[in-house]
């Protein structure tokens, strides 16, 4: 009987907290929406595993677990890890050495700042500058498209304060939400990592989960503020790119970019030679490997890995709910924000930009630009806006990343 009431003592059920019930419902409602609606299943499939065996206890899969092994026998002093990895000597007890569990050696591509650069890296080689080069005005939505950061930024910092039992964000907390309305995982990551990465969690999973969400999220948004006539709008053909205006452009913008604003410098680096790799033809095999193979991996790795970090313990809070709906409000205002650029842009230019591509001003690349040319499509068949959304989602890509640079050097200090 000893025996057997030691063996159910480890049986992990008999330890689970409505908590991690509730954590576990979430993984399967994200695995329900990857596998039979097929919403980014490349990015919802490994998060909402990665959540699930985060949560089923005394596994020891969430990316905060260590493995003790290695007994000495002395009264040296136990070493133990916190959520960043710094170890915390312990004094007296039983020497041990402390290694990673799965889960947190994988994670530590997210706490080291590893995983966003690289993605931008593989993003690069799939970029076209062309539409932004040859119609630089666009660029305006993609900046009119950084209003959700800002507006995620304030309503942390000083309206949160209002809701009872709360005690609202620091300036660094309600940065690090504010970029969730960058629309890019990768850039919200390294944000959330420089300025509070023990909000990394619901951050990660807000921005990714909206980023799946965007074909849900925009529309209703653009049938509101776009209307009818603005709708058929036929834009005429991009202008023709030189090769060396591409090789030049991310040369430029990096030396631009780093002299200005050098905390952007991991993102904006990587972004631009992942582009100069591409339009300089000299590396096809680069550009074949980043474009799938390396970027395939990342995915899987970094939504994994987030996945791993929401145990129920540090997820399940007040302060996740507020993240949340500060990242919705965030998505909403930058296609709001986006919208109205192009709206102006239509009238300035006596109707030759339609509206439609201004929900691209959110850097969702390449879901919001898939969503102009589907909307665009549907009121009028005539109209292909694919190519000039991509202008506005490249600049808000690379608008995202300089802002975030700049809330990290400002906040940082």
């Amino acid at each position: 009987m000893e025996i057997l009431q030691m063996i159910v003592s480890t049986f992990g059920i008999l330890n689970m907290t409505m908590g991690q019930a509730m954590m576990i419902l979430i993984s399967l409602f994200f695995m329900y929406l990857a596998i039979v609606k097929k919403y980014e299943p490349l990015l919802l499939l490994p998060l909402a595993f990665g959540i699930l065996i985060a949560n089923l206890p005394r596994v020891g899969l969430d990316a905060y677990h260590f493995n003790p092994n290695n007994f000495e026998g002395t009264l040296s002093g136990v070493v133990r890890f916190d959520e960043n990895g710094v170890p915390i000597p312990v004094p007296g007890g039983i020497s041990q050495t402390w290694v990673p569990g799965l889960m947190n050696f994988l994670y530590s591509g997210i706490r080291m700042v590893i995983y966003p650069p690289l993605v931008f890296l593989c993003l690069g080689t799939m970029t076209d500058f062309g539409p932004l080069i040859s119609n630089p005005k666009s660029a305006l939505i993609g900046i009119g498209g950084q209003l959700g950061i800002f507006v995620a930024f304030f309503i942390s910092l000083f309206l949160v304060k209002y809701i009872p039992g709360f005690d609202g964000f620091t300036e660094m907390e309600a940065a690090a939400i504010g970029i969730i309305g960058s629309s890019d995982g990768p850039t919200a990551i390294y944000a959330a990592t420089r300025l509070a990465p023990h909000l990394l969690p619901p951050i990660a999973i807000a921005a990714f989960s909206y980023m799946a969400l965007v074909p849900f999220i925009q529309p209703p948004i653009m049938r509101l503020l776009i209307t009818k006539k603005e709708r058929v709008i036929v834009m005429p053909e991009p202008k023709r790119v030189t090769q060396k205006q591409k090789i030049i452009f991310p040369i430029v913008c990096t030396i631009v970019t780093l002299l200005f604003v050098p905390a952007a410098g991991a993102l904006i680096s990587m972004l631009m030679l992942g582009n100069l790799i591409r339009e300089s033809g000299i590396a096809d095999r680069y550009v074949r490997a980043f474009q799938n193979d390396l970027l395939s991996i990342l995915t899987f790795l970094v939504a994994l890995s987030i996945g791993s970090s929401a145990q129920a313990d540090t997820f399940l809070q007040k302060e996740t709910l507020i993240i949340i709906a500060c990242g919705l409000l965030a998505f909403a205002f930058g296609t709001f924000g986006g919208i109205l650029v192009a709206k102006l842009l239509c009238f300035v230019t006596g109707g030759k930009v339609n509206p439609l591509i201004g929900n691209s001003g959110v850097s969702a690349m390449p879901m919001a630009a898939r969503i102009s040319q589907k909307m665009g499509q549907k009121f009028n068949t005539d109209n292909h806006l694919l190519m000039h959304a991509m202008g506005p989602i490249v600049s808000s890509t690379i608008g995202s990343a300089i802002v975030a640079g700049i809330f990290i050097s400002y906040f940082t200090k």
